[in-house]
């Protein structure tokens, strides 16, 4: 069985394992937590209850502070289990999808929360089990339009090096900006050879470095194009309805929980911006390979 195929049916402790960044968070995790309820779309499955197991893994925020023996400061194993009752308690739903959806952001409400694992199983529809998976990650507070409380969605927008260099390249920054959302766009590394160092951490630097030189270039190529770095500033920025392009070594290298392993990684680092906007999309080129489970839906350049 391939590695793949073997992370489909394994429990979701090993596949939150297994899609760890390189500086992996905390786990806690809730196993083969059976209930009953009433559930299905099928007219068979009205009027009664059946079996349901419950696999889930939450990853938690890294503890900012030394860790001591108190439950109120840790996210309680209590929060998963109530988030299934309350759920089944809401209404009644037709598929595991839409519960599997509602549990997980039940759980993704607590502060600690970052991603959850969420596995769900009929127990009773046959001598076999059926189920769904599904993977979510924290959702980002938006932008707030000023004296307003309206959210401000940007479009975030991954542009590789061919984009970059391409005769049409103004044609697609204004198709960008006829979405009438204000517009982040991205870059990754540069063409050609980036200073090797040979200590990780240094390396991190120069590689967030070098993207921001890339995304200076790219501000010379359309005058509309503003560098920005910090927080304050792309909030600023969208709230003016500014076409902005990110320069990420401040905000990545500032974060509790900050995607270090994603540095030299364009659409990667572009997906966790776009994360922390609460993005309308996120458009990058075709081929872009990217982690599933975010809340970010995902186009393909160009819009």
């Amino acid at each position: 069985m391939s590695s793949e195929s073997h992370l489909a049916f394994a429990h979701p402790e090993e596949r939150a394992e297994a899609t760890a960044s390189a500086a992996p968070r905390d786990r806690i995790s809730l196993r083969d937590y059976a209930v009953e309820a009433e559930i299905g779309a099928f007219q068979t499955e009205r009027g009664q209850t059946q079996r349901l197991m419950f696999n889930v893994v939450v990853e938690v925020r890294p503890q900012s502070s030394p860790v001591s023996d108190d439950v109120d400061k840790i996210m309680s194993y209590d929060r998963i289990t109530e988030a299934i009752t309350d759920e089944l308690a809401s209404g009644r739903v037709n598929l595991l999808e839409t519960l599997a959806e509602h549990i997980a952001e039940r759980i993704l409400a607590a502060p600690q929360a970052m991603r959850a694992f969420v596995r769900i199983e009929k127990l009773d529809r046959g001598p076999f089990k059926l189920g769904v998976d599904i993977v979510r990650t924290r959702a980002a507070n938006p932008v707030l339009a000023a004296g307003d409380d309206a959210a401000l969605h940007p479009v975030v927008c991954f542009i590789d090096n061919q984009a970059l260099a391409a005769d049409d390249l103004e044609a697609r920054l204004d198709a960008l900006k006829a979405r009438g959302a204000p517009v982040v766009l991205c870059v990754g590394m540069p063409e050609g050879a980036v200073a090797q160092s040979g200590v990780t951490a240094v390396q991190r630097r120069i590689d967030l470095l070098a993207i921001e030189q890339n995304a200076w270039r790219l501000a010379a190529r359309d005058r509309r194009c503003l560098v920005v770095d910090s927080r304050t500033e792309i909030d600023w920025a969208i709230r003016q309805g500014l076409m902005i392009v990110w320069a990420p070594s401040k905000l990545v290298l500032d974060a509790a929980d900050g995607p270090l392993d994603r540095a030299a990684n364009g659409p990667a680092l572009a997906l966790w911006l776009a994360e922390t906007l609460a993005a309308r999309c996120l458009v990058v080129p075709a081929g872009s390979r990217l982690s599933a489970g975010s809340r970010v839906p995902v186009e393909t350049f160009p819009a």
